[in-house]
């Protein structure tokens, strides 16, 4: 179980294809501190396992093996050697859930339609699969490659959220462009209500649409 709560970027330094799977080596810097082989690491909000680590002079190198299901999912199908990944570590029991409860398993890819300054702040637009809309609340959480933010809009065909300096500074946010993917996580809390709702035969139109909010 994850926050949301970015703690730094790493830097991949190899993507490989293996016998098995694909191989994604990074560096990390403050993640590295105690990992250990068998743990587990957000990597742009997806939760990996580590599977070796290695020593670079001072550095820690961590490798992940990504099945072909992680790899079509998620926006690592992109990443090449230099590229940043924001990195989290799992909470402890008695750390503080700063985010919401993000559990490192991706919904599908989100398509960044406006990303601008505006004032000191930046503006993020994506476009979402149809599959995450309904779980898309105005003012609830999402997990955007592992950022917990506040959804400030919903539309249609996606979701608009606010990004403050400091997010942009220390996230891989900052090497994004209009075009690029997004791995997007919906809120845990909501699709438990939708399922829940869904077997008692209050949706797929036994009952009206939500309201959207822009």
């Amino acid at each position: 179980m994850f926050t949301g709560i970015v703690e730094e970027t790493g830097v991949v330094t190899q993507v490989a294809p293996g016998r098995k799977a694909i191989q994604l080596t990074i560096q990390p810097r403050v993640c590295a501190a105690g990992l250990r082989v068998g743990d587990s690491l957000a990597v742009n909000g997806c939760c990996l396992t580590v599977v070796q680590l290695q020593r670079r002079g001072r550095a820690k190198l961590a490798r992940f093996d990504l099945l072909r299901e992680t790899w079509e999912r998620t926006n690592l199908q992109f990443v090449r050697k230099g590229s940043l990944v924001n990195l989290e570590r799992p909470l402890a029991a008695e750390g503080r859930l700063g985010g919401h409860f993000v559990t490192g398993h991706i919904d599908g890819l989100g398509r960044i339609t406006r990303w601008e300054r505006v004032g000191q702040d930046w503006v993020l637009d994506l476009a979402t699969p149809p599959a995450l809309r309904p779980y898309l609340v105005f003012k609830g959480s999402v997990a955007v490659d592992g950022i917990s933010l506040t959804v400030a809009a919903v539309r249609r065909a996606g979701l608009r959220v606010w990004i403050i300096p400091h997010t942009y500074e220390v996230t891989a946010l900052r090497e994004r462009a209009v075009g690029d993917r997004v791995n997007l996580e919906a809120d845990l809390l909501g699709k438990y209500v939708a399922r829940l709702l869904e077997q008692r035969g209050l949706r797929r139109g036994r009952t009206r649409a939500p309201a959207l909010s822009a």
